[in-house]
């Protein structure tokens, strides 16, 4: 019988429209026990929002003083979390919380230490940009030829680790350089690594998506410093 507790850290910045809806999707999830929320200094409303989970029943809101990105917003995420599981969570609807059981099952039956989902591996997915497809192939490839991996998207929102592995990582990028860091960093501790199919229901930049080809370079310059330097 499984005895681990289950935790969520959500990085949130300017999500007033989703944020109520995802953390409902969550709460439905009977695994979860623990709900971390870093508000990166949103000023759109969210912070407003999110005051009234404060003190809630398996809630830790957390509101950062200045906004620093999504890699900063995970760090003190992790720190806060408690739990032996940590699930990466965004806070839009682009990612469906009902895939918890399919990512932590390799964990849950101790074959994985960490997995990362997977748009690619056949889930069902909105059809998107082409050209954001293909630098998530360049920016998975690059990765996987200097840490040894196959992965088939490094770039994806979720990606679960036991506790006791992010305790041994020390994290410094703070924007979406996150990806590279935490793939490196696994890689170079040798743990037990799996990848899942996931739904994926991504957002167009009307819909509110925020990375951008800027977030891309940036990406590129986070795997050859982590990939080649400690």
């Amino acid at each position: 019988m499984n005895t681990l507790s289950i935790g969520v850290v959500i990085p949130v910045y300017n999500e007033k429209g989703t944020i109520e809806e995802i953390l409902k999707k969550v709460e439905a999830q009977p695994m979860v026990s623990e709900i971390v929320v870093v508000d990166d200094n949103s000023n759109d409303g969210t912070k407003e929002m999110l005051k009234k989970y404060a003190g809630l029943d398996k809630y830790k809101i957390i509101f950062g003083e200045i906004n620093s990105g999504k890699g900063a917003s995970l760090r003190l995420g992790f720190k806060a979390a408690k739990s032996d599981v940590i699930i990466v969570q965004d806070a839009d609807l682009e990612y469906d919380p009902n895939d918890y059981s399919l990512l932590l099952d390799p964990i849950l039956t101790d074959k994985a230490d960490v997995v990362f989902g997977s748009r690619f591996l056949g889930g069902p997915h909105r059809i998107m940009y082409f050209w954001h497809y293909m630098v998530n192939i360049f920016l998975t490839l690059l990765p996987n030829m200097i840490n040894n991996l196959n992965l088939t998207d490094m770039e994806v929102c979720y990606k679960v680790f036991r506790k006791s592995v992010l305790d041994k990582i020390e994290l410094k990028s703070d924007r979406f350089g996150f990806e590279p860091e935490i793939t490196a960093k696994v890689a170079k501790l040798k743990v037990r690594i799996y990848e899942v199919p996931v739904r994926y229901y991504g957002r167009t930049y009307e819909e509110g998506k925020k990375i951008g080809w800027l977030d891309g370079v940036a990406a590129l310059w986070w795997i050859l410093r982590f990939g080649f330097f400690k």
